[in-house]
């Protein structure tokens, strides 16, 4: 595939209020995108586009049952036709199973994967004719069980194969799929979802972001950012699945009990 050019595309990017969505919209802002931004903020989201410009602001919370036929329907009523959807809405909760609500982790699976697959499959035939792409924002968790973010890592396990196997289905067809997997990302998921252990280091969302679109550029399936945890991406195939998981456990473990764990919607 030939280098992506995002002068006069218009892109749709969720969860564009903060974090690597806000990164997102910024960088394709410089580099001549025209942008739809959602999220569920309107005032952040209004606020963004007042100063970035070329952009067109539709709040929306993804996770709501019909959320993103709404979305798509909104889209189409101001005469947008979408070139790249990048899917970046997303949510965890750290705590023990047991002890988080049903309804959060509910919820969890409905904004990160359900709304996810319907953009998806809503926007791809329109992208389709215009050969454009789509970037969906996974985990480095995708590639590997994580005890007390049990949920969230599954979601983001199903984002990564969802995404790859689009790659070989659609790649023949002119159309880019990427799932972007990031570690610890300095954004308000770690502020909302409580102490995290392990989550120190966190890169900046723009180096994030550039990494992303390089490879999106270049036609990848996937890509980790950073190297360190590209290794700890490869770990569980050196060393078994179990070992992880028990590793994952050990550390990952919560201080305190996890019943008042907050949700932080981020990647």
């Amino acid at each position: 595939m030939s280098t992506f050019d995002f002068t006069g595309k218009t892109v749709l990017v969720t969860g564009a209020s903060m974090g690597i969505g806000e990164a997102f919209a910024r960088e394709l802002s410089r580099r001549g995108a025209t942008l739809i931004l959602t999220a569920r903020s309107e005032a952040k989201l209004a606020a963004l586009a007042s100063e970035l410009g070329k952009a067109h602001v539709i709040a929306a919370d993804l996770a709501a049952p019909g959320a993103a036929q709404r979305l798509f329907d909104a889209v189409a009523a101001e005469g947008l036709a979408v070139d790249v959807l990048i899917n970046n809405a997303g949510f965890g909760v750290h705590g023990a199973f047991g002890d988080l609500s049903l309804a959060t982790q509910r919820e969890q699976v409905q904004l990160n994967v359900g709304a996810l697959v319907e953009l998806t499959h809503l926007f791809m035939p329109m992208i389709e004719r215009r050969r454009g792409g789509v970037i969906q924002v996974a985990s480095t968790g995708a590639f590997v069980p994580i005890p007390y973010f049990a949920v969230y890592a599954a979601t983001k396990a199903f984002v990564l194969s969802f995404s790859e196997a689009l790659w070989a289905e659609y790649r023949p067809r002119g159309v880019r799929v990427l799932a972007l997997c990031p570690g610890a990302t300095e954004t308000a998921f770690f502020q909302r979802s409580g102490d995290v252990p392990m989550a120190d280091r966190r890169a900046r969302p723009e180096d994030v972001v550039r990494v992303g679109l390089a490879a999106f550029a270049a036609g990848r399936a996937s890509v980790v950012h950073g190297a360190v945890n590209g290794i700890m991406a490869f770990v569980p195939r050196l060393l078994g699945r179990e070992f992880g998981v028990k590793l994952m456990a050990r550390f990952g473990k919560p201080k305190a009990p996890s019943l008042s764990s907050a949700a932080g919607r981020a990647v």
